[in-house]
């Protein structure tokens, strides 16, 4: 009886074994066209040993008004693709990168990602494509990079030796992050993957717990599509990106250890600073607009429709339009 009790052990994990080295062998799903579409438009630049994907492109404004965009966790630059015409109407250039780990750019495993090396990648890149002045767009992830951004541009203008000389940030505008880390709620597996196991489990995750966790961060009337979530997951899984998740998920520790230097560089900005925000977000709730105005009473803020969630950009792209170039406008120098 034992030894059949042993052996029937033995095969059901064999079997657990099979499955697992199944899943985590399955090979990622093919380009959407409009991914492929998106892919082919773009280019690549190195970082070291590192491809990094762009997207540059002239737009019909002033030619000297560059925008930078910068994405949020876990997905790309393809998320300006609803407001990418919009921009090219306002601007005379427009700038999306896909961050390290991200997208269709490298995303090593087991690597150190930190803000630091984010924020020097896009100044390598701005070096790269002769932009001096940029203004800067971002959500979630990248908001963070952005007031890194900043604090080395403020630090530049007080020793004017330090780091990318050549750049000059116009203004900055924020949408929906957690750079204020004492706001976030956190879901379940967001709090793991910022623990030790979280390099682990996220080489478990699948399209199914994906895409529950992504539809609970929309607005109850703004969900994704089904194509809009499959082209997120694919993307994900580019370069096995979800092999990678937990490693870049360690951000979220960064953001409280170095939470004064970011909230002190907006608190001292020389430059306009503004937040785009959808308040149906489930994890930056209406807490992070509250604790932004009390922090940073000179910065300005838009409030969008009550049923716009985490991706304003995504959700309702013609308000979140509307409010960056209402935020521009307003700070134009004579």
């Amino acid at each position: 009886m034992m030894a059949f009790v042993g052996k029937k052990g033995f095969l059901l994990s064999l079997l657990v074994a099979v499955l697992v080295w199944v899943f985590l062998n399955c090979p990622a799903p093919p380009l959407s066209p409009r991914l492929k579409e998106w892919k082919q438009s773009g280019q690549f630049f190195s970082y070291g040993s590192f491809k990094v994907f762009y997207h540059d492109e002239a737009g019909r404004g002033r030619a000297d008004d560059v925008v930078l965009c910068i994405h949020g966790f876990p997905t790309s630059s393809h998320d300006w693709v609803k407001v990418w015409e919009g921009l090219k109407g306002r601007f005379g250039r427009v700038i999306a990168s896909d961050l390290l780990g991200f997208g269709f750019s490298d995303k090593p495993l087991d690597h150190n990602y930190t803000m630091s090396e984010q924020a020097v990648i896009i100044e390598k890149l701005l070096e790269k494509l002769e932009v001096q002045e940029v203004y800067i767009l971002s959500h979630d992830y990248g908001d963070t990079v952005a007031l890194e951004l900043l604090r080395r541009f403020l630090d530049r203008q007080k020793s004017p030796d330090k780091g990318a000389t050549y750049l000059r940030i116009k203004s900055v505008c924020l949408m929906n992050g957690g750079f204020l880390p004492e706001t976030i709620t956190f879901q379940w597996g967001q709090y793991l993957s910022t623990t030790s196991i979280g390099p682990y489990l996220s080489r478990l995750l699948t399209f199914y717990s994906f895409r529950l966790s992504i539809m609970a961060v929309y607005g109850p009337g703004t969900k994704p599509s089904p194509a809009e979530v499959e082209d997120m997951w694919i993307l994900i899984r580019w370069n096995d990106g979800n092999l990678a998740m937990g490693s870049i998920s360690q951000y979220q520790n960064e953001r409280l250890a170095r939470r004064d230097e970011w909230v002190t560089a907006v608190q001292q900005s020389t430059i306009p600073v503004h937040l785009i925000y959808g308040p149906a977000d489930t994890v930056n709730t209406p807490v992070l607009l509250h604790r932004y105005r009390e922090l940073f009473p000179q910065a300005t803020d838009t409030v969008l429709n009550t049923d716009i969630g985490h991706y304003p950009h995504v959700e309702d792209p013609t308000s979140a339009l509307a409010a960056y170039f209402n935020f521009i406008d307003g700070n134009q120098r004579p």
